[in-house]
């Protein structure tokens, strides 16, 4: 009997577990594939190496600004890219198993479903089964690719993400369909590497869950790229019967028609809740969703959801935070539940994106009052010693309060710069507060400062 098991090992999962043990709770994680969910492996991480190998060929292409040359061409080696990419996950992979030994969790290899309160049937690979017994059940079985209804994913000539990260061959065009963070990230990538790419969105701009601001020079950088950017277009049918994929497009201009030796379907993503025991226990559900209260509970006393398979954002550390405060208080603590309107959000393109709470668009909506705070990358001195000058910092201030209430980033490592201002908004720092702290100099993250100045209509430097 176990104080806690868990089914998934993502970063929801492998979170829960090692804090669990640490609480000392007799814990065990079952897990039907690799150490660390899709994330570690099929996702987050492997993502941003892949990213990163893009990067550098972006920079080698550019040397010359730099003022080197080089004598002959840059080419990209495929298989090189997708080593390099697998071995920095399973390399993530091994450390999950580290710390699981570490902090004394078991590993269940197999498929769990939950049989009856307390109870889960585990089948392994060669059919098995065995039955584990738990005072406690936490369901973080993550989520996967969703697709379009006229044109399920073949892994072939229509692929989801999963196969986007190991391709044998550079496509020499690809239609990527969705320009959320996944869609946007590899339309970026297989870009970078010589690809023709179209990138489909059916609202009226790529990232669209972003401030319109940020999405709009998105749009720019990508299309300076090459890149062809089809917003408010609806794919109406792909025809896969002949060499290529032949994609029916509707546009504001009308009927368009594109044929791509590949396309990327970047929709969505769909909870993986079917055959875990949730319809026999009669666990309630929402649009594809386990129901949760504030601490994860299930409709059913002892067994909790966190992830992909509740209705919160579906981000690999909204995950990790959720399964600390679940955790925490099957152990008898007293955590605060998480607040969703503090939650940062990063895409990895270049250059990349970085944002919490809400948009203009959003507060104007609402009828929110709100000042706006900006600073050009194009004025940022270690943005121009970088070669990286396209971008800005956008804080959106109450007026009164003079608190955050958006902050929205765009360009160099900005992903790297968001972690401070939501540091800031959980302490009700203000505007002013900002500007009041010293910024090292030459920094890409003077420009919160200059913004928050900004805000009041100060400029500080230059």
């Amino acid at each position: 009997m176990y104080d806690v098991l868990i089914i998934g090992s993502g970063p929801g999962g492998y979170v829960a577990a090692i804090r669990a043990a640490q609480l000392g709770l007799s814990t065990a994680v079952i897990e039907k594939s690799e150490l660390g969910g899709v994330c570690l492996n099929w996702g987050c991480i492997p993502t941003k190496a892949l990213l990163k190998s893009a990067q550098a060929m972006h920079y080698a292409k550019n040397f010359k600004d730099y003022g080197f040359t080089i004598e002959g061409d840059v080419k990209p080696d495929i298989k090189a890219i997708v080593e390099r990419s697998r071995g920095v996950a399973a390399g993530m992979s091994r450390g999950i198993e580290y710390l699981f030994k570490k902090n004394e969790v078991n590993v269940i290899n197999g498929f769990g479903k939950i049989i009856a309160k307390g109870e889960v049937e585990v089948t392994s690979v060669d059919g098995t089964k065995e039955i584990y017994k738990a005072r406690n059940i936490i369901i973080a079985t993550g989520s996967r690719a969703n697709s379009l209804p006229f044109a399920p994913i073949d892994g072939k000539k229509i692929i989801s993400y999963r196969q986007a990260l190991v391709p044998e061959s550079i496509p020499t065009s690809i239609a990527v369909i969705g320009s959320g963070a996944i869609g946007s990230e590899f339309a970026f990538f297989y870009k970078s590497l010589g690809s023709q790419v179209y990138l489909i969105e059916y609202l009226p701009s790529i990232v669209p869950m972003e401030d319109d601001e940020v999405s709009a020079q998105l749009s720019r950088s990508f299309r300076k790229m090459g890149m062809k950017v089809m917003t408010s277009a609806q794919v109406k049918s792909i025809d896969t019967k002949g060499e290529n994929c032949r994609l029916t497009i509707e546009t504001k201009k009308g009927e368009e028609v594109i044929e791509t030796q590949m396309v990327l379907s970047a929709v969505g993503v769909v909870a993986n809740i079917e055959n875990i025991g949730i319809e026999e226990l009669n666990i309630a559900t929402e649009k594809g969703k386990i129901k949760v209260d504030n601490y994860y509970s299930t409709s059913v006393e002892g067994i909790y959801a966190i992830g992909d398979v509740i209705a919160t954002p579906a981000l690999a550390h909204v995950a990790s935070a959720e399964a600390i405060v679940c955790v925490e208080r099957i152990a008898g603590h007293n955590p605060k539940p998480l607040n969703y309107t503090n939650i940062p959000a990063c895409t990895y393109t270049s250059p990349e994106i970085a944002s919490v709470g809400s948009t203009e668009r959003a507060l104007k909506e609402s009828g929110t009052d709100y000042k706006v705070g900006k600073f050009p990358f194009t004025a940022s001195g270690k943005a121009t010693t970088s070669g990286e000058r396209d971008g800005f910092v956008k804080l959106l201030t109450d007026p009164v309060s003079d608190k955050i209430l958006g902050a929205h980033l765009i360009g160099a490592n900005v992903t790297e710069m968001l972690s401070g201002i939501v540091t800031a908004r959980t302490m009700g720092a203000t505007a002013k507060d900002i500007m009041g702290s010293i910024h090292p100099h030459p920094t890409m993250s003077e420009a919160i400062m200059e913004a928050a100045a900004a805000s009041h209509g100060e400029v500080i430097h230059i």
